[in-house]
């Protein structure tokens, strides 16, 4: 059994998802795995990894609809809001997705579905840094 282990950072512009599964499958290429499991883990507590639909972005677009909804932005209950009105509800939102998952590694590549990717969900509306470790076991 082999280990990889690697950090990756993406700069996301503002809120919104962002596909980060050629990313991870160049990591695969670099690691020489070619059967295992790769395991993402994001760094932060306002910023999150999801897996969905690759293929049409108004299922995201759908996503973010029903998390502005449910988790309001600047809500005057919040007693968190040291980095303004965006800084609990990213807090919250990462809470409900979540911050690492675990994907099979089948000849090199990700062994996602057809139509899955894997996502970084940035919760804020600013421009951050953002850090991935990317742990890769197999042969």
């Amino acid at each position: 059994m082999k280990t990889y282990q690697t950090n990756l950072t993406f700069r996301n512009p503002e809120r919104g998802t962002y596909n980060i599964t050629p990313s991870l499958n160049q990591t695969l290429q670099k690691s020489g795995i070619k059967t295992g499991l790769c395991h993402v883990f994001c760094q932060h507590t306002s910023a999150s990894l999801i897996i969905t639909e690759n293929a049409d972005p108004t299922v995201r677009d759908d996503i973010e609809f029903w998390l502005r909804k449910h988790v309001v932005d600047g809500d005057p209950n919040y007693k968190h809001h040291y980095e303004g009105k965006d800084d609990m509800s990213g807090h919250l939102r990462t809470l409900l997705t979540e911050t690492s998952h675990t994907i099979p590694v089948t000849n090199g590549r990700l062994n996602l579905g057809t139509w899955q990717g894997l996502y970084l969900y940035e919760h804020r509306m600013g421009t951050f840094n953002r850090h991935l470790v990317v742990t890769v076991q197999g042969e």
